[in-house]
């Protein structure tokens, strides 16, 4: 499975996209917009930023297999 590292994240306030690297091995729970400033944090049920506001969930998740 190709695991994809860069994604274009959302931000819920402004709308603002951008296109980030997402880190391969870890989780990023806080994400400052570059756009508005302000601070995105993971919706309940996702480990990161990635998961809640991208259009590619985070590398660690994309490698987990369904149980």
């Amino acid at each position: 499975m190709k695991v994809t590292i860069r994604a274009t994240i959302s931000c819920p306030y402004c709308g603002h996209k951008h296109q980030e690297a997402m880190p391969s091995d870890h989780c990023l729970y806080f994400y400052r917009c570059t756009a508005c400033d302000k601070t995105l944090k993971p919706k309940k049920g996702d480990c990161c930023v990635f998961c809640s506001y991208a259009d590619h969930p985070c590398p660690p998740k994309q490698t987990e297999r369904p149980i």
